[in-house]
């Protein structure tokens, strides 16, 4: 995949992009260069599109560890003001 085409393809443009590939290969009327090629830009639009999953969610995971931290430090707060009652 070209550096220039990485920069401005999202996950979503990538997605869709895969999904028409696999729609004209599903349909039988390419020829076997277009059906190699296809193939080719098939799997890097898959690459593509698994490393952007991995990255969401490595953030999701981050997000929840955070989350739940803050969490524990809330509940902590609140279980000692009812000590205290």
């Amino acid at each position: 995949m070209a550096k220039a085409s990485q920069k401005s393809l999202t996950f979503e443009s990538a997605l869709s992009e895969l999904e028409g590939l696999v729609a004209s290969m599903e349909a039988g009327q390419l020829t076997l260069e277009q059906s190699l090629a296809s193939y080719k830009r098939g799997a890097e639009l898959l690459h593509f599109c698994q490393k952007s999953l991995e990255g969401a969610q490595q953030q999701v995971h981050a997000l929840t560890a955070a989350n739940t931290l803050q969490n524990l430090s809330d509940a902590g707060d609140l279980s000692g003001a009812e000590d205290i009652g």
